[in-house]
């Protein structure tokens, strides 16, 4: 007899999201998730703190209903601005993907100089540079905000020239800083990769927090005894059931979805508040 696993809830203020889910398919590729992306009210990087504060909070209510046993908060600005609040508010483990970047990054630095680039709600939260005193105090973070950048992903202008002169602007203190790692603080950003990388340079290494929250997910998942089995010990008797849920514009959700996830961006529920 089978067990049924309950989904794991994903959320973010956009599409960006869908790169920690494309992590933790591959990572539990038997892991059912449910995910909803807010386009509808998109971007949360420019809005004021309590705003995002208040959709992340409808946003978890939703996933609970839909029988989510845990939440992962796959957006910086979201993370930034409500993690604490969520995870006072509900039952079920709460992860965010600050934390994970930074780790992603201490592994990654050999000179300790780390930019990390973000909305500017991110940036100005601080949550970085509080969760780097936290977890490596003797990292150099030099943190960045850069407008703009999501709304040239959601739009699926990634190779513009409007793009590049932008990141040439925004990139600059982190060019100067002369870091070594630089941490993709949206789940937008992984998309901009090759801009980034020309601006800043090919000796900069990159680092999303998308792979190391999948980890997290899989350890929670473990201490509560309800990681999917996986591997070729496991026949798969059917695919994991995935559901994706916007509100916003479910076509543009599932064309531009399949380039941050893949195929498995087949069906698209739309959601209205």
């Amino acid at each position: 007899m089978s067990t049924v696993l309950s989904p794991v809830g994903v959320f973010d203020s956009g599409l960006g999201g869908l790169t920690v889910v494309r992590a933790m398919m591959d990572l539990l590729p038997e892991q059912p998730l449910i995910y909803f992306g807010d386009t509808g009210r998109f971007p949360y990087g420019p809005k004021p703190a309590h705003e995002v504060l208040k959709y992340s909070l409808q946003i978890t209510d939703l996933l609970i209903e839909r029988g989510a046993s845990m939440i992962v908060v796959a957006c910086n600005s979201a993370t930034a601005a409500a993690l604490e609040q969520i995870q006072e508010r509900v039952d079920v483990p709460v992860i965010g993907v600050i934390d994970p970047g930074v780790r992603s990054a201490l592994k990654a630095t050999e000179s300790g100089r780390v930019g990390v680039v973000g909305t500017v709600g991110t940036i100005r939260s601080g949550a970085y540079q509080r969760a780097g005193s936290r977890i490596a105090p003797d990292l150099d973070l030099v943190c960045a905000a850069c407008p703009g950048f999501v709304e040239f992903v959601e739009s699926g202008e990634i190779d513009s020239d409007q793009v590049y002169v932008l990141a040439e602007r925004l990139l600059a203190p982190i060019v100067q800083a002369r870091v070594d790692t630089l941490v993709l603080g949206c789940t937008h950003y992984p998309l901009l990769a090759r801009t980034i990388t020309d601006v800043v340079g090919r000796d900069v290494v990159l680092v999303s927090s998308a792979e190391e929250t999948a980890f997290e997910v899989r350890t929670h998942l473990q201490q509560q005894s309800a990681v999917a089995p996986s591997g070729p010990r496991m026949a798969r008797a059917s695919a994991p059931r995935h559901t994706f849920l916007t509100s916003g514009d479910t076509q543009l959700f599932q064309t531009l979805g399949e380039r941050f996830c893949g195929p498995e961006v087949a069906l698209v529920e739309a959601w209205q508040w």
